[in-house]
């Protein structure tokens, strides 16, 4: 049953403003609107919380990890149809997304079962060293504090309310306020109920977690500069994320703010696999791109492919691809025009011309390619912004010399494909060192959509990729950005943490 209301602190509370959920199907349901007032309750709710929370074993938090699962999957159909109605997104998709919810949950639990994240190191002390005798130093990982994420537009489980930046925060011992995201409000306070169940059935303290829901800028701001929030988790738009980050900065005491900023992940199409399978590559290429309606941070909107029959052969092979590619809902009206917006900007640019175009009416989408040559590529870098949706451009290079041109002038990306087969690999391995300045993560022969939650996954990139470079929001990697090594000098054994005696 949804109630509209925010969770603060093991409360269901409402805030003095109301707004309207915008559903794909069916009539829009009224939520409360927190305020500063809200925000503050439940980030100082998160402050008293740290000090029992953070204490607690890794076992006592693996088993609330475990618990909040369980409880997530005990709502699976409701969530299914709650997000489907609100989002536009099919039933197998959210069912998927909550499978990898509850599995990114799972996976921290048995993270921390293991001591590795904490990067346990011991210099034992020399005491007949000379000149100076050396003291007994430990060091371990502990957590920040209380963390503010942001629930993603795109993700309404597994980049949202319990996803994986509050799952690595609650992990790392951190209590977590969520500001939801108004694409789906009623998603998020489902799930937020998941959360109280399962706090309130272990006894911990209430403000382990709250999730606050609103409109506008206002409630963003202000929960990023409350002094006590120690860290940001933020999945979601250049614009957006970098007034936060701005905000962060300009704290009387600054924090980081971990903003996974979205890119178009180029695909290099080399020459040999453009000659041997470029009709398969084009048809691929179609699928990503145009992948739960283009609605992903790693959508390949970019191809990069040489002039000459191959390079006209992908183009004709992409388009009659993508052509048959019917329009799909996208997640909310505000989406669907900046995607409209984004497309009219490119096709009006220099020298783009156009493959494929479609009409697009309110909030369904239909896909768009466009071609450009190298030459006006490179003299027009707003080519290279970020366009939500399924829009492809295809740069069609002049030689290796203007490759290489394009590959260094990219802008930090989350991926960065290579397609390529055999006789590509020396031109391959000169572009590496490249490909690695640019992107978190590189593949070979496959298609960026579809991110591995694993030990080994790298989900961030070079700015504006994401605001900072040695972080991942996705693997167990992600559980770092919520813990600060603190070194323990002579103490007694009795005052050390447990993992350091």
């Amino acid at each position: 049953m949804l109630t509209g209301k925010h969770l603060i602190a093991g409360d269901w509370v409402s805030g003095p403003g109301r707004f309207k959920s915008s559903p794909a199907a069916g009539e829009g349901f009224e939520f409360s609107s927190a305020s500063v007032a809200e925000v503050d309750r439940a980030v100082k709710a998160a402050e008293e919380a740290y000090w029992s929370y953070s204490a607690l074993t890794r076992e006592e938090r693996a088993v609330f990890l475990e618990r909040i699962a369980d409880e997530i999957e005990a709502r699976g159909a409701d969530l299914t149809a709650t997000g489907s109605a609100e989002t536009g997104l099919p039933t197998a998709r959210l069912d998927g997304e909550r499978g990898r919810t509850t599995g990114q949950l799972r996976l921290f639990a048995s993270h921390i079962r293991k001591d590795d994240f904490l990067d346990l190191r011991h210099d034992a002390a020399l005491p007949d060293r000379k000149p100076l005798p050396r003291p007994d130093i430990r060091m371990m990982q502990r957590p920040v504090g209380p963390v503010a994420v942001f629930g993603a537009s795109n993700f309404p489980l597994a980049f949202s309310t319990a996803g994986g930046d509050t799952a690595s925060a609650l992990a790392a011992g951190c209590p977590v306020v969520v500001k939801g995201h108004p694409a789906h409000p009623g998603t998020g306070e489902i799930v937020a109920q998941a959360i109280d169940a399962a706090i309130r059935a272990l006894g911990l303290h209430p403000g382990v977690f709250s999730l606050v829901q609103g409109v506008g800028n206002d409630l963003g701001a202000a929960l990023v500069q409350h002094p006590l929030i120690t860290a940001v988790g933020f999945t979601g738009s250049l614009g957006g994320g970098r007034a936060l980050f701005d905000l962060c900065a300009q704290r009387a005491v600054p924090i980081p703010f971990y903003g996974e900023l979205g890119s178009v992940n180029p695909m290099f199409v080399l020459p040999a696999a453009a000659a041997a399978r470029g009709a398969a590559i084009a048809a691929g290429w179609a699928g990503s791109l145009t992948m739960g309606a283009g609605q992903f941070c790693t959508n390949p909107g970019l191809v990069l492919v040489m002039e000459g029959a191959e390079g006209d052969a992908f183009v004709a092979a992409a388009k009659d691809a993508v052509a048959a590619i019917g329009p799909q809902v996208m997640l909310t009206e505000g989406i669907a025009t900046a995607y409209r917006q984004g497309a009219e900007r490119i096709g009006a640019a220099k020298g783009v011309r156009a493959v494929l175009t479609s009409m697009c009416d309110r909030r369904n989408a239909s896909p768009y390619v466009f071609e450009v040559s190298g030459d006006d590529w490179l003299a027009d870098h707003t080519l290279g912004h970020e366009v939500f949706g399924p829009l492809g451009v295809i740069v069609r290079l002049r030689d290796e010399a203007q490759l290489f041109a394009v590959a260094r002038g990219l802008e930090g990306q989350l991926t960065c494909t290579l397609q390529m087969d055999e006789p590509d690999t020396g031109l391959a391995r000169r572009l590496m060192p490249v490909l690695e300045r640019k992107a978190g993560r590189i593949l070979a022969n496959g298609f960026p959509t579809g991110v591995e939650v694993s030990e080994a996954m790298v989900h961030g990139g070079p700015y504006p990729a994401s605001t900072n470079f040695g972080a991942t929001s996705v693997g167990t990697m992600a559980i770092r950005r919520w813990l600060r090594p603190v070194a323990f000098q002579n103490l007694p054994e009795a005052l050390l943490p447990d993992a350091l005696r």
